[in-house]
Parts: C-alpha cells; structure tokens; sequence
C-alpha cells in the first residue's frame, strides 16, 4: 500500500490518538489538530492525500470545511468521523464530497475497511487521469493465417498466467497490439494497464517517469508524482521498447521485477507494488548483451516467455482482411466515398515486400483512399508502391531479418528481384542519410522523420563512421 500524508481533524484526545498510532503503524505520514481554524493552517501549509474530519468541531461544523477542501488542487479524499450517522448527515456529506465515514467509536477494523477504501479510490482516480491524457489504440489484431494462429494460441496460453512476456518483433508489426490482447485476456483486465514507451522519454527523465519523484528533487519538481509502476499497482505495465532503456537504470529495473519494490525519487520510503509485466523490443536483446548494452540479468527476468510476432511476408495470406479493414477505417475517418479496391489491388499489394510491416500498409491504404476520387474504387497506383519494390523477398533476406521466421514464406509466382533492387541495408543507409539532408544534420528531428529512437540512430552513425561513408553533413560531430 502506497505511504499516504494524512491530516486528522478531531478534538477527542483519545479518538484521535487511537487513529493516529492506527495510521503510523502502517508506515503513513501523520499530522493532527483539534479545530477548524487549526486545519485550515495546515491545509495551506501543507499537502495531504487523506483527511480525517470529525463532523462536531469547538469552533464549528466540520461539512463547512469540508465544502472548502473540495476546491484543493490536488483534491485530498475525506473521511468523516461522526457520532450520529443519520441517513440525512451521511448523505449529506457524501454529497459534499467524503469518499466514506466511520462512526465513534469505531474499531481498528473500520479504520482499515477506510482506508482501503480510500487508497483504491485514489489509485483509480490517478489512473484515469493518466489514461485521459493517453489515446488507447483501437486496432485489432487481424488475420487468419496459420503464423496468426500459432499467435494467438500463444497469447491465450500466456494470457491467464502472470508470467512476464517479451514480445519481439520487427517495427510495424504490432507488438502494442500483441500486448494488448494479452492484457484483455488477463485475470487483471479490470485493474490498471499502464504503457510506456522507452524510446521517447528523455534519458534524464526515464527513473522519474518510471518511479516518481518527490517533491523538490530536481529543479522543476514542484509536487510529489507517482511514477508509471505505482500508476500501474494491483494491474498491468507495458515496457514498450524496452531495449531503449539506458545501461544505468537497468539495474534499478532489474530490482523492481525481482522484489517489485522500489523508491521514488528523492525519497527514502520503500514503495511495494503488485503488478505484472509486457515488455517489447524490437531488437535482438541477446545481440545487445553480446554488446554490453543490454544487462544480461535483466534479460532473462524479462525473457520468461518470449512471444514472436510474425512479419507481414511471412503472413500475406492476411493482407487482404488488413487492407479491407484500413480502407474501411480510412473512408470513415477522412468522410471519403468509395466502393472499394479495385480488382487487382490485393494481389499487388501480396507481392509487396512491406518493410515497414503492417503500420506500412495502413499508411499505403489510407493515402491510397485520400487521392482516390469519390465514386470510384481504389486503384494501385495510387497507393504510391514504386514498381520495383513488387517483389517477394529471397529467402536469404528473409533469413537475415533481425527476428528469425517462424513459419515459411509462401512461395510466390512473383518474377525474381531486378538488379535495381537494393539490398535491405542500402535501403535503410539511403533513408537515413536523406532523413539528415533535410533536416540540416539534426539527429533528433532525422529520428523523428524515420520514426526511430534516436539512440538507434545513434548506432547507425557510428557504424557508419567506421566506415567512412558518413553523408556531407554529417562532416562535423551533428547537432541534435
């Protein structure tokens, strides 16, 4: 349970003294006074979490203060204490506010029936706050062919467990997807799934985002905030990216999953959490171990079931179903009119090489379905494939994919690769270095443009350095 600050508001010596030694001995932060015009003095000097306010005060009635505590920011929960539980008083103040009341004299029992109470309501009042500002996405995975099928009986498998699951995969696949099933098909589906993508937060940022910080520890820390994990208490993490996660706080992660405890930071109070954990990558994490990037402890807490998910040309059976469903959800989020794709599209599309996965085929559709004129069916050439990217690929590029394949490829009656077809490699050199050119040799804004971590991009520099094929302006050390 997480430690709360809590102000007791009562002029019974031994009630509140009771309440107060009950409070402490479960690690809470105390503070008490006697009157009104006492508390109003703490409320503005201090910050609570929880109140616990007796209604006959010397100095007046504690609904007064009651009415006045609603408008704190942020709102602490109140709890009346009362003498006379009235159906009248009670709903009264409810109404004006208090999560839940206990009646004098009450026992120990009722102090931690309270509580409770209170802590899981703030733990979902934080929640939904969270969430508020996230935008869950609405996708669905899609596709019935047999690398679906192993999938699926995989996340049905794991998904009732509280097994820690590493999803791998190339980007555009779906992982976040593959996540989010196994979070739907859990025994937590009613408690707190909590995302955080590794790759966007800034490194100096990333322990606060995770474990909080208290107030005053960093410039810029002007309150108290719960990190993702405490967020994330009694239901679901999602570590997206977890490859991005700098070697430093590896280990502080590391204690999390093994004692699912930790500290905030600034803080010396040891915060215990109840949660399971989803973690993605998009790397070959054993490849990052070899290299000294990635903890190898940390990767086999996290490596308790791994769960692959197939690229796009190892399943082109599904492009079908997926490119019906993107037509029909671009047509109705852009208000476009037309019947459909055209004949021909899907078996185009099937011989599409799909780099960029499934994300990549969404975007074909959709700006296929903006440039295509209402009335009229979707055509190919709209979808603006280049000619020479309709090509299966050879089975040695297929094996040198970052994630091995986990079912064949289906063989295709598509013609062999052109010789203007570049390799993978060159494809993905030509972009980067196009990505710098227009960005001036700004790193963060090329990563962004590529829709890579810029630690990834990072590494691809270096290589690239080595090599002595560096782009002009990359000529000097870039600006990020």
């Amino acid at each position: 349970m997480t430690p709360h600050r809590i102000l007791i508001i009562d002029d019974t010596p031994v009630i509140c003294k009771s309440l107060e030694d009950r409070l402490r001995s479960k690690r809470h932060s105390v503070t008490t006074c006697s009157s009104l015009g006492e508390a109003e003095k703490k409320l503005v000097t201090g910050v609570f979490d929880l109140i616990f306010l007796d209604v006959e005060l010397p100095d007046g009635d504690g609904r007064d203060l009651l009415e006045r505590i609603s408008e704190i920011s942020p709102r602490p929960l109140v709890i009346m204490i009362t003498a006379n539980a009235t159906i009248e008083a009670v709903v009264e103040c409810m109404r004006l506010g208090a999560c839940d009341y206990i009646t004098k004299p009450f026992s120990i029992g009722q102090i931690d029936i309270a509580l409770k109470k209170a802590t899981d309501i703030q733990r979902q009042v934080k929640v939904t706050n969270f969430l508020n500002r996230d935008h869950a996405d609405s996708l669905k995975m899609i596709g019935d062919s047999p690398a679906m099928r192993d999938l699926r009986n995989l996340i049905n498998r794991v998904a009732r467990t509280n097994a820690t699951v590493m999803i791998c995969g190339e980007n555009g696949t779906g992982k976040e997807l593959v996540a989010n099933e196994i979070f739907l098909h859990s025994q937590r589906v009613d408690r707190p799934y909590i995302k955080v993508n590794c790759a966007v937060i800034s490194e100096k940022l990333i322990e606060s985002e995770f474990f909080g910080h208290e107030k005053g520890a960093f410039t810029g820390a002007t309150e108290q905030r719960d990190g993702r994990f405490e967020l994330a208490d009694g239901g679901t993490i999602l570590l997206d990216e977890i490859s991005e996660i700098p070697i430093a706080l590896q280990a502080k992660l590391l204690r999390v999953l093994q004692e699912r405890e930790f500290e905030r930071v600034g803080g010396n109070k040891t915060i215990k959490v109840d949660l399971r954990v989803l973690a993605t990558t998009n790397r070959n994490l054993m490849k990052a171990v070899e290299k000294g990037d990635f903890r190898e402890d940390l990767y086999y807490r996290l490596n308790v079931f791994p769960v692959s998910v197939p690229p796009l040309r190892e399943r082109t059976e599904d492009i079908e179903s997926l490119a019906n469903f993107f037509f029909q959800m671009a047509s109705k989020q852009n208000g476009l009119k037309s019947p459909g794709l055209a004949d021909g599209v899907v078996a185009g599309l099937m011989r599409h090489r799909w780099p960029g996965n499934v994300r990549e085929l969404q975007n074909v559709i959709e700006r296929a379905c903006i440039l295509g004129e209402d009335g009229k069916p979707i055509t190919l050439d709209l979808m603006g494939l280049h000619p020479d990217s309709l090509v299966r690929p050879t089975p040695e590029a297929a094996l040198a994919s970052e994630f091995p394949a986990s079912a064949p490829v289906p063989i295709s009656s598509a013609p062999p690769a052109s010789p203007a077809v570049q390799p993978l490699h060159e494809v993905e050199k030509t972009a980067i270095f196009q990505a710098l050119e227009s960005t001036g040799g700004n790193r963060t804004k090329a990563a962004e443009t590529l829709q890579i971590s810029i630690r990834t991009l990072r590494n691809k520099l270096a290589e690239y350095r080595v090599q002595g094929i560096l782009p002009e302006v990359m000529t000097e050390e870039p600006a990020d």
